[in-house]
């Protein structure tokens, strides 16, 4: 009976949370123009989707900024996780607080602030893309920092020291001892900057160019919008999205389940 319950329970939720997504995936290959209206399966979506420069541009604008921004708050995250370690016990809770706050804080705050910051204070034009990219950067390396911390965490803190004490000089015992230790956290902690970037909405409304759209702000302002077909173009987008997430994430399940056995 206890075994029947937890099976419910699980699959409560897992229908909760992938139900909407499968139910979208499943119109993306319909001819309906919204939700309820069941017709003819149709690739008319993933037509449009890859047919139509503007969505062109638009997704491959996202993607480029998504992987600049990542790279950065890996560079960001990873240092200041490890300048933390490595930092007295003091030191080190004062960061991991500091480190919270903008996880918690909430987009919208972040995102108007650093358009405060970077537009109204030091002066620099939103079409220099600056704002949206410091933006995006702030916005993501907290959590790459949450990422990689625990890593450090189970890695034997002396192995730099040791390194040291064996003839490798300072960014020596970085690079082959301690970086390799802790390469799975900052993997984990791109592809949370890749995702958190695609996902961002606030951030990018108040800082980006008035040009340039992400996915995230396309995607709203194209529901508001009358064009039918870019709005069911959309559902494919996201079924694409999901796919690949889905593709990524059984991956590195796979490849960690290979190194543990």
């Amino acid at each position: 009976m206890k075994k029947s319950i937890q099976y419910l329970c699980i699959g409560l939720v897992l229908t909760f949370l992938y139900a909407p997504i499968l139910i979208l995936v499943f119109y993306s290959f319909t001819n309906a123009t919204m939700i309820g209206a069941t017709r003819g399966f149709s690739l008319h979506n993933y037509q449009t989707l890859f047919g139509t420069p503007e969505l062109q541009a638009m997704i491959f604008g996202t993607l480029l900024l998504a992987l600049l921004v990542a790279i950065l708050s890996t560079l960001l995250g990873t240092a200041g996780a490890i300048g933390a370690f490595y930092s007295k016990k003091h030191t080190r809770g004062v960061l991991e607080m500091a480190n919270e706050i903008p996880v918690v804080n909430a987009d919208v705050v972040t995102g108007f602030s650093m358009c405060i910051l970077m537009i109204a204070i030091f002066k620099v034009s939103k079409e220099t893309y600056i704002p949206l990219i410091v933006g995006q950067t702030a916005l993501c390396t907290p959590f790459v920092y949450l990422s990689v911390m625990p890593r450090l965490k189970q890695m034997d803190g002396q192995l730099y020291e040791a390194a040291l004490d064996l003839g490798c000089k300072p960014f020596q015992a970085l690079f082959k001892v301690v970086l390799p230790q802790i390469v799975p956290g900052i993997l984990s902690g791109f592809m949370m900057a890749v995702t958190l970037s695609l996902d961002d909405y606030f951030v990018a409304t108040y800082t980006k160019p008035a040009t340039f759209d992400t996915i995230s702000t396309y995607v709203v302002n194209a529901t508001k919008g009358s064009q039918t077909s870019i709005k069911t173009a959309l559902w494919a987008l996201s079924a694409i999205i999901f796919v690949i997430v889905v593709v990524v994430v059984l991956d590195m399940n796979w490849r960690a389940g290979k190194k543990h056995e």
